[in-house]
């Protein structure tokens, strides 16, 4: 061996050698999680727009006020007896803390945090289960852009909401149940879930279907490792501050009535819009195709085939399962990518494409929210601060029928000054009663003894309607003899005589 052979097998040359691995796996997650996070920042006045987000800040600056959860809805004249369930507490609190110090430019950067971590999560979860750079890069930036369904507002999963929250935990449940490795960790991960938002019930979908493959396959040890977990993840729920009554509030959502009103619960077929939903219908398609050619002979384990093809029918079913669906079909839809990448692809030139796209994503992200920062406020598409600042001065302590879609944005506004009539917390908050009352109002067409009935039944003083339904107009002003006696920005306010 001569001097150079010696030197290049020396120590000081391996330590060099060690990094460049490093840095080239390292490529995929920087290209996906910058490029994610700019797509996600460009899109910032969609992730404020959740009718939702009103109520939430409310009730978080109320629960850090008064170092308790509300028993009862204190903004509304409508609730009656009714025991308010708010399943995301904790997050109201965080959301109510950052938008503090920071306002909406914190909600962002925090929903935006959120998506980094699930963009990471799969691309790990993708290079992990065999797919190749290319591959996990192509299937997770596909199914991070899709899974937020910006196209079909207001059905947005990585908002400043707590939807975001069990779309996270989704993934790493999911994640942590394919490896089981850290399985032991759920338990803990399903305390801040159950507290966070209602959707931590998907949480034990996962890791059942996980442990029923185990149980067909007869792998005991497997079986015992998804069984502790379960069971962890159930006493885990029992810890927060609604105890057993948790379940009041999750039996008050899914399977409720109101849900065939509300837009996310709806069928894939009622919310699809053109051409929006086209990459989607794709991906779809695309999905099923190579599931169905390489299914049989490709290495996607089964319980990843199954949870794709599940949440898949779900999410024609309801269209919020959809997003589920283009989160885990992403493993399987990159180990099919593979099979019809060329061979003689070569990695190492891929990787540093990667690389360096993804250092430039990272320079575009200050320059992005530079741009959209000018833009964060909060959602007044529906409702402007100046509508609400005229109800505050002029209707105090009215009773108001409001529109479902605008009660979120007013008690954000008017903390209960302007009470509301219904808002988006639906069953968790309100009579079945009043809801299906208000239900019975929300048609273009104005069954006028219906309306006549309810005004009467409820005392209303004013209504506050959007102004796009001429129809209510004609029926309040022209035959009742109504007022109109202010236009806002999509809302109208009549008042009766």
């Amino acid at each position: 061996m001569n001097s150079l052979e010696a030197w290049g097998d020396c120590e000081f040359d391996r330590r060099p050698r060690a990094i460049k691995p490093y840095v080239q796996s390292s490529a995929v997650y920087l290209f996906l999680i910058s490029f994610g996070c700019v797509y996600y920042l460009s899109n910032a006045p969609l992730l404020l727009g959740h009718y939702d987000l009103g109520w939430h800040l409310a009730a978080g600056d109320l629960i850090r006020e008064r170092g308790t959860i509300p028993f009862q809805d204190p903004w509304s004249f409508t609730l009656a007896d009714k025991q308010w369930h708010n399943l995301s507490w904790l997050w109201d609190v965080i959301a109510s803390a950052l938008f503090q110090y920071a306002k909406f430019s914190g909600l962002i950067l925090f929903a935006m945090a959120c998506g980094a971590v699930i963009v990471g999560y799969l691309a790990n979860i993708c290079l992990s289960s065999g797919a190749s750079a290319i591959a996990a890069s192509i299937s997770v930036f596909c199914a991070s852009v899709l899974y937020p369904a910006f196209a079909t507002p207001p059905n947005i999963y990585l908002a400043a909401s707590p939807n975001t929250s069990t779309m996270l935990f989704s993934v790493i449940f999911f994640g942590e149940c394919l490896k089981r490795t850290r399985w032991f960790m759920l338990p803990a991960t399903m305390i801040l879930w159950a507290n966070l938002h209602g959707g931590f019930l998907l949480g034990f979908l996962i890791i059942g279907l996980f442990g029923g493959v185990a149980l067909l396959r007869q792998d005991w040890t497997n079986l015992k490792i998804y069984g502790l977990a379960g069971a962890g993840c159930f006493i885990a729920i029992f810890i927060n501050p609604l105890g057993f009554h948790i379940y009041d509030g999750i039996t008050a959502t899914l399977g409720h009535f109101v849900q065939a009103n509300i837009t996310e619960w709806q069928s894939y077929f009622q919310n699809v819009t053109l051409p929006g939903s086209i990459p989607g219908i794709i991906y779809i398609l695309t999905f099923v195709v190579l599931e169905l050619r390489y299914g049989g002979s490709s290495s996607v384990p089964l319980e990843v085939r199954l949870l794709s093809w599940l949440f898949l029918c779900l999410g024609f079913y309801q269209y919020r399962y959809m997003s589920f669906f283009f989160l885990f079909s992403s493993v399987p839809l990159a180990l099919h990518l593979d099979r019809l990448l060329p061979e003689r692809l070569n990695r190492l030139e891929v990787q540093k494409s990667l690389l360096a796209a993804g250092i430039v994503g990272m320079c575009a992200l200050p320059l992005t929210f530079a741009h959209i920062w000018p833009a964060l406020s909060p959602p007044d598409e529906l409702l402007s601060e100046q509508d609400a600042r005229y109800l505050r001065v002029n209707f105090s302590h009215a009773r108001l029928l409001n529109h479902w879609n605008v009660g979120g944005i007013l008690i954000f506004h008017t903390r209960g000054d302007v009470p509301v009539f219904v808002d988006g917390r639906a069953a968790t908050a309100y009579p079945d009663g009043l809801l299906r009352d208000y239900f019975k109002l929300v048609k273009w067409d104005i069954d006028e003894p219906i309306w006549d009935a309810l005004l009467e039944k409820y005392k209303i003083d004013a209504v506050l309607w959007p102004t796009v339904h001429d129809v209510l107009k004609r029926f309040l002003v022209d035959k009742r003899g109504w007022k109109e006696q202010y236009v806002g920005s999509h809302e109208s306010l009549y008042v009766k005589p």
